[in-house]
Order: C-alpha cells, then sequence, then structure tokens
C-alpha cells in the first residue's frame, strides 16, 4: 500500500520540476495517508533533492533574478522558524493553514474567470509581498513539502513566461530544499529506515522528469497557468480535509 502512494507521489515530485510547478505539493498529502507527516517529508527531501538537479539543468539559463533576490531571504526566515519550531507544531493546524491559502486563493481567481473580469495587469516583484509570501513558502516547506501554495499567491499575479516562471522556481526551490538537508538532520529525520526508502524510490524520478519535460513542450502559457491553479485548489482542497479530520481525531 505504501509504495502505490508513494510513487505516484514521486512521479508528481519530477512534473513539477520539469513541466507543470506546483504538482510536487500534492505529494506530502498523498504520502501522509499512509505514514505521519513528518516521516513523509523525510523520506521525500532526499528525492526532491535529486529532482532539483534536473530542473536546475533543463532550467539553467531562464530565472528571474529580481524576484530571487526577494524571495531567498523571506524563505530562510521561514526555514529557521521552522526549524526552531518542528517539535512543537501540529502536523494538521499547519495542513489547515496551508489549504486554506490555496483555495481562497484559487477561488478567487476562478471566480474573476467566471464574471469575465479584466485581467489585472501582471504585477512586479515586490519586497514586502515577496518577503512574507516565501517566508510563509519556506515555513510550509520545512514542514511538509508544502510550500507552493503560499509562493503561488506571489508570482502567478505576475504572469512569468512559463519558461522563466520554471527557471525561477528551480532555482528557488533548489536552494529552499537543500537547506532544509542541515535542519532534518539535527532534528533526526534522517535515519536508516527514511533513507533507505528514498533509495528505493529514487529510480523513479526520471519517469516524472520525462512526463513533466513532455508537458512543458505541448502546453500554451494560459492552459499551464490554468492548470497550476486547478492543481492548486485540489491541493488545497485535500489539504484543508487532512487537517480537519486530524485536528477532530
Amino acid at each position: 500500500l505504501f509504495y502505490l502512494v508513494a510513487i505516484p507521489a514521486v512521479i508528481s515530485i519530477g512534473i513539477s520540476k520539469a513541466g507543470i510547478g506546483g504538482t510536487g505539493g500534492i505529494a506530502t498529502p498523498l504520502m501522509a495517508l499512509v505514514v505521519s507527516v513528518p516521516q513523509a517529508a523525510a523520506v521525500l527531501l532526499p528525492i526532491i533533492c535529486v529532482a532539483d538537479i534536473f530542473a536546475i539543468y533543463a532550467f539553467r539559463k531562464t530565472w528571474d533574478k529580481r524576484n530571487l533576490i526577494i524571495m531567498i531571504p523571506g524563505a530562510t526566515i521561514g526555514i529557521v522558524v521552522g526549524t526552531l519550531g518542528f517539535k512543537y507544531l501540529d502536523p494538521a493546524a499547519i495542513k489547515l493553514i496551508i489549504g486554506s491559502i490555496a483555495v481562497v486563493f484559487a477561488s478567487l481567481r476562478f471566480l474573476d474567470f467566471i464574471r469575465q473580469k479584466a485581467t489585472p495587469p501582471p504585477t512586479e516583484p515586490s519586497v514586502v509581498k515577496g518577503g512574507f509570501w516565501c517566508a510563509i513558502c519556506g515555513f510550509t516547506s520545512f514542514v511538509a513539502h508544502s510550500g507552493a501554495p503560499p509562493l503561488n499567491v506571489y508570482m502567478i499575479p505576475q504572469r512569468l513566461d512559463r519558461t522563466m516562471y520554471m527557471g525561477t522556481l528551480a532555482i528557488f526551490y533548489t536552494y529552499v530544499n537543500y537547506a532544509k538537508i542541515g535542519p532534518y538532520w539535527w532534528l533526526g529525520q534522517f535515519h536508516i529506515t527514511n533513507l533507505s526508502t528514498s533509495l528505493i524510490l529514487l529510480p523513479v524520478v526520471p519517469i516524472g522528469i520525462l512526463i513533466g519535460m513532455w508537458i512543458h513542450r505541448k502546453v500554451d502559457d494560459v492552459l499551464f497557468y490554468r492548470a497550476i491553479m486547478t492543481l492548486l485548489f485540489l491541493t488545497g482542497v485535500k489539504l484543508c480535509y487532512d487537517g480537519i479530520t486530524g485536528l477532530i481525531s
């Protein structure tokens, strides 16, 4: 049962790195169906770090420097807070918060589309907004590898070219994920069971990467962002459900 859930989760990570950013947000919720959130996060982190290498290579020439100068310091703050508070956090409450952000943001965008409201002009990189949402992203990514909802609240309104968007995410998430290795080790998350499970699942990563690259070549910008919003909404609903049931039980 574990591997029936874990293999699609790893494939989704590969797709997110090479095809549609944010797809990997469903990986931890999927894994959390069969193991605890901390264990799911620990098993997935080495896999994500390997997938990041593919993403960096694929999009090494297309990234937004202005955004990264804002995003990386913000994420660092979130990672530090996540590290210090990891043992005291309620995973269910964190899931509910992340899920609520995703559902509200995606729903508002969907309502604008239904009403045929004029699309506002693309936003510019912002130190205040970027710093805030990327700090939240660093925190939620540390706790549950679910950084996509808060990050996309900041990134999607900019409507970057999809290759520029993917390249910026590749650099950003590589920094975030490798920055988590030391704290995860310090917190005792990298024991032999988790690491051996990660190693078994690693060969699945290239499958997701290949699927993601195919999607990226075939999908235009409009469909690309609609797909991200749909995935963001569905992931948010799943996180809300997990959070509510976790708090009740």
